[in-house]
């Protein structure tokens, strides 16, 4: 259940009650966090007595508990009896659209945003408001399993370290908790069976186990040190805020005989609030973890500490607002590769909870990208982790299907996670105007052509390409000098790409542009596609009256070297032949046969019929001008 895994909310929620008698019981449960008892309360007062707080506080039970059509019900009715919160519209969005009501959730969100409109969550809204079909039309990046390993109860934050998996798990069945009335957290390790499935689950000793919770982990590279959350219980001793509640902390500890002991809480521990969820970067410089301290964004944020080299801390740094929201950011993860994942329903997600990933530029931060379904759900999507070299991972959620309240999914990269669309635009240089019809060829770094796309009546073409490539873009289109660019796609999710083309009659240097002249195999006539190019290079010649030129045409390898020679020569004459034949005067005109000698392509035996007919040509060079 939703909450059972935030452990942050668990420990750290503060809620300011307008108490009276009728609610007093019921207040003092949800102030404990006790929310399934609370909820019972709530309900009791509601049949006869209750207000806008009763069911706001009724609603904010069953969201809690991520109950979705409970709390969307009694949100509702707490705004039917007056409540104009922008928080309650906000909630009430959230539960409208984890029950697939997009339509009313945009509608409530807009209310939101009209409420709030300073807040990130409102000004993202406001920019894409129709942004759920966006990423429910995503590319699938994923394929996702249920694991073997699930429980009825709740697991989570499963990350493998070497052929160990280590997890949070509610299974032990032990004393309950009074937020949702299950066990508390353990940390649990596994192993792959011979079928690949997890299996044969372990709890950690006790000296990483307590009565309290504890959950998620990360490891130092050398896997000598352990990362992970625990309440703040440390040394026989439970530590409280001034509110009587306890907080997370941080610990580590040393592997040693192949056990985990000498646990240590981290200096930046506070009792006045959490600091959780801890990932440590491939170097073992730096340690990412989400907290409530003062002066963040949010209601939970993401920060970095610096791990020096003696095992100390520097100071904790948040993230910032690219990363951070007014909601809540939760589970960081960094990859090897340094692309940072984390969960939040601050940024524009399908349920409570999304996963989305950000590449780290030093201490910037690319663009946020919802990583779609099936990885995200309208349901709690998070403490996912992932592996780069095997392109597998896990991820945990409360979806529907499941065998528990949170489940493990082993998850497998079907897609690049970070794509970028390339918008084209193919343009008149001269007027600007869209060129319908253009061909647009997308080559990567080598040169290789990897698709083609022909542009719509408003000269666009798109295509899907992987981040922090570099690419190359050619457009052509008859009447026009074809145009190649070289980009690289960096990680934004759209790169607009305009491609002015100029048209063909402008000279360039000494040879006059034009799309190619091409014969057929063997062959010295003009086709029809030459004569319209032929009649551009006679427009240029009566433009410029004093311009000769020579046209030197050329043939592709096939047959002998003399046989080509005289071929070419054969072209070339046809060439100047329908030249005269506009009105040129034949003294303007000289030709050369090239014969083999100058491939445009030099392919040799291994052409294509495209490659020959390319290497089938007549160029047109300038001898003068004046």
């Amino acid at each position: 259940m939703k909450k059972l895994y935030i452990l942050f909310l668990i420990l750290a929620t503060s809620n300011v009650f307008a108490q009276n008698d009728k609610t007093k019981k019921a207040d003092k449960l949800y102030d404990r966090l006790e929310y399934v008892k609370a909820a019972e309360e709530y309900e009791e007062i509601a049949i006869d007595d209750a207000d806008a707080y009763v069911y706001e506080q009724l609603a904010n039970c069953y969201y809690n508990l991520f109950k979705t059509e409970d709390a969307e019900r009694w949100y509702r009715q707490s705004i039917s009896e007056g409540n104009k919160k922008a928080t309650v519209y906000f909630k009430y969005a959230q539960m409208l659209k984890a029950n697939g009501k997009y339509k009313e959730h945009n509608e409530w969100m807009s209310k939101f945003a009209a409420a709030k409109p300073n807040d990130k969550r409102a000004i993202a809204f406001n920019k894409n408001p129709n942004y759920i079909p966006q990423i429910l039309a995503k590319v699938t990046k994923f394929e996702v399993k249920n694991s073997e390993i699930n429980t009825k109860n709740s697991d989570f934050g499963a990350i493998a370290s070497g052929n160990i998996v280590y997890f949070t798990s509610t299974r032990d069945g032990g004393r309950k908790y009074g937020w949702n009335d299950q066990p508390y957290l353990d940390i649990y390790m596994a192993s792959y069976d011979g079928d690949g499935e997890l299996s044969s689950a372990q709890a950690l000793s006790k000296d990483i186990n307590t009565k309290y919770h504890e959950g998620t982990v990360s490891f130092s590279p050398d896997k000598k040190t352990m990362y992970f959350t625990r309440e703040s219980y440390y040394d026989g001793k439970f530590k409280k805020d001034e509110d009587g509640k306890g907080t997370l902390n941080l610990y580590t500890a040393k592997m040693s005989g192949g056990e985990w002991t000498n646990v240590q809480p981290v200096p930046f521990n506070n009792d006045e609030y959490s600091v959780g969820h801890p990932s440590v970067s491939a170097d073992g410089k730096t340690l990412y973890f989400a907290s409530d301290m003062p002066g963040g964004f949010g209601q939970s944020d993401l920060y970095k500490v610096a791990i020096n080299d003696d095992g100390s801390f520097g100071e904790p740094e948040n993230l910032g607002g690219d990363i951070n929201t007014e909601g809540r950011e939760f589970f960081p993860y960094i990859s090897n590769n340094g692309t940072l994942y984390f969960s939040s329903d601050g940024n524009l997600g399908i349920g409570g909870l999304d996963v989305f990933a950000s590449k780290v530029k030093g201490d910037s931060y690319g663009a946020v990208r919802n990583l779609g379904t099936p990885l995200n759900s309208n349901s709690d999507d998070f403490s996912f982790t992932f592996d780069e070299e095997t392109k597998k991972g896990f991820v945990a959620s409360n979806r529907d299907g499941g065998k528990g309240s949170d489940d493990i999914y082993e998850v497998t990269l079907i897609n690049p996670i970070c794509d970028v669309d390339y918008v084209v635009v193919v343009t008149d240089k001269e007027t600007g105007a869209a060129l319908s019809g253009a061909n647009v060829v997308l080559a990567d770094d080598q040169g290789n052509s990897v698709g083609s796309k022909t542009t719509d009546a408003e000269g666009k073409v798109t295509f899907k390409v992987e981040c922090d490539k570099s690419s190359r873009l050619e457009a052509t289109i008859q009447g026009y000098v074809p145009q190649q660019v070289d980009v690289n796609s960096g990680d934004d999710p759209t790169k607009l790409v305009e491609i002015p083309l100029a048209p063909i009659e402008e000279i360039i240097e000494d040879v006059i542009v034009l799309n190619p002249i091409y014969f057929d195999f063997d062959k010295h006539n003009i086709r029809q596609d030459a004569a319209f190019e032929l009649d551009k290079v006679v427009n240029v010649m009566t433009k410029y009256p004093n311009m000769v030129i020579k046209v030197e045409t050329h043939t592709d390898i096939r047959g002998s070297a003399s046989y080509n020679q005289r071929l070419s020569e054969r072209r070339a004459k046809s060439t100047v032949q329908y030249i005269i034949s506009k009105g040129i005067d034949a003294s303007r005109l000289s030709s050369e046969g090239k014969g083999e000698s100058s491939p445009l392509i030099d392919c040799g035996n291994k052409c294509t019929e495209e490659e020959h007919q390319q290497n089938r040509r007549s160029d047109f060079i300038i001898v003068s001008k004046d």
